[in-house]
């Protein structure tokens, strides 16, 4: 039998339930767990164990007065772009870097109600902005398949810890596959939902047309019980959708037959490595036999997609980060100096150079005389590719393609060249400007043994759909049981 930290999070439930484990003993492995691997890897920000604790001791007392729920007493984490009331979040960012959260974010809120315990907050991309957590201001997280690559981004302390086994789940944020990218890095399951289909709020805004919260973990049926806690309309969120949330978890059992999957022929071409093609490609050739049809399709914009999200989102986070100007809350410099001395001063020692870079960007894009030429257009470019979609969908239920073109690559391989690391999400990034569901899920290993990425993206507000298509390769396939040696 595999060790509890290795467990997946609902076979680790039915421990708890049956009273073999309690969540204060499963917490305390975890945290030893944590202590041992985390010099190696780096995935947390901030550590709560004390917190944890007791919060693990008052799990295990309402289950004690019979209270039952998949997330009662599990040690989770959350990426540090939400707010977590009492403990410091900073968007892995300098300027916020002593900013303690005053309130909980909605899905912190409907966690702590179903009884999870939080472990801490994790390492990401400042801002969420990056592809590979090395734009972190804390330093680097390190991929636990291989420490000389990246785990992906900006959710790759997320990834790290969930694949590294420090935590049962994580949450991240998928702004243009920040979600995505890192759990195929790291071998794990990771899950978009549609936009409008998790609250935002309390989540630090990068892009709020694009922001979207979702769950990490080492199966598909984990991240079906963390969704359907967090999913669900929020008064507080006037972007969130009154969608009724299905029970995801008792929908994966939905039969495949019938099923319709199309493959985008602009996703398997140059630039994509042979190993992750032919992962993917195999992973269609199985759901093929188990009487999928399988039709070839084209989303001939998505050739726009990277440039259009690049100005689009750099537009949205210019505005959202004018908010930090050293006066309201975070980094203040120079106060003496005069108002605008202090603005300039605090942002410049705040931010890092790719924050400032997409600032920058963005500014461009909105300023007089630029406005039509490119922010516009942009807009023009991201409705085609919702188009694009829309028509894909005619003809079938899931379109497949990889989630990345490479594996994991290495630590400081791309940091020299923006472009390069920013076509990482080249196949991502499509699904956002859509606001489509989208998941990752393992489908294989390169030569090196990193993982390889499957990406399934769905009709709006189908996640039950995917989530169930992902379990049925899952449940078929040997990678949901295989973790990295550390």
């Amino acid at each position: 039998m595999l060790e509890p930290i290795w467990q997946p999070l609902a076979q680790v439930a039915k421990e708890l339930d049956a009273g073999r484990l309690s969540s204060v003993e499963l917490t305390t492995q975890v945290l030893h767990h944590i202590e041992a691997t985390e010099p190696k890897i780096h995935s947390f920000l901030t550590l709560t164990p004390e917190t944890a604790l007791e919060e693990a001791r008052a799990a295990d007392e309402r289950r004690a007065r019979g209270e039952r729920g998949p997330l009662l007493g599990v040690p989770i984490a959350v990426k540090d772009v939400i707010l977590t009331k009492g403990v410091r979040t900073t968007a892995a960012s300098r300027i916020l870097e002593n900013f303690v959260a005053p309130y909980d974010a909605t899905v912190i809120r409907r966690l702590r109600e179903a009884g999870a315990v939080f472990l801490g907050k994790l390492n990401c991309d400042e801002f969420a902005m990056g592809s590979s957590t090395e734009n972190s201001a804390f330093g680097p997280t390190y991929n636990p398949w291989n420490l000389q690559r990246v785990p992906g981004g900006s959710s790759g302390g997320s990834a790290a810890a969930v694949a590294a086994g420090q935590c049962f789940a994580a949450l991240g944020t998928d702004t243009g596959g920040s979600i995505r990218q890192p759990a195929a890095c790291c071998g794990i399951v990771g899950v978009k939902p549609s936009y409008g289909r998790v609250s935002r709020y309390g989540l630090i805004a990068y892009a709020s047309s694009f922001d979207q919260i979702g769950p990490m973990a080492r199966t598909v049926a984990d991240c079906a019980l963390v969704l359907e806690i967090i999913a669900g309309r929020d008064p507080r969120d006037a972007t969130s959708a009154a969608q009724p949330v299905p029970r995801y978890s008792a929908e994966l059992e939905r039969p495949l037959r019938g099923l319709r999957l199309a493959l985008p022929q602009e996703c398997f071409g140059e630039g994509v490595q042979a190993e992750v093609r032919d992962a993917v490609l195999s992973a269609v050739r199985w759901f093929e036999s188990q009487g999928v049809a399988v039709v070839e399709t084209s989303l001939p914009h998505s050739r726009y997609a990277v440039p259009t999200y690049y100005l689009v989102a750099t537009a949205e986070a210019s505005s959202n980060l004018a908010r930090y100007d050293g006066v309201r809350f975070g980094l203040r410099l120079a106060e003496e100096a005069g108002l605008l001395t202090m603005y300039g001063r605090t942002r410049a020692s705040g931010f890092g150079a790719e924050v400032k870079r997409r600032i920058m960007l963005g500014t461009y894009a909105l300023s007089a005389g630029y406005y039509d030429a490119y922010y516009l257009k942009a807009l023009k470019v991201r409705t085609l590719v919702r188009r694009d979609f829309e028509a894909a969908f005619t003809r079938a239920d899931v379109v497949a393609m990889p989630t990345a073109p490479t594996t994991a690559f290495r630590l400081g391989e791309k940091t020299g060249d923006p472009l390069q690391m920013y076509l990482s999400d080249i196949f991502t990034i499509a699904a956002n400007l859509a606001g489509l569901p989208a998941l990752s899920l393992p489908c294989g290993f390169d030569q090196e043994g990193l993982p390889i990425g499957l990406q399934l993206v769905g009709r709006p507000f189908q996640e039950a759909q995917l989530l169930a298509a992902a379990h049925a390769y899952e449940q078929a396939h040997p990678w949901k049981s295989q973790h990295p040696s550390l």
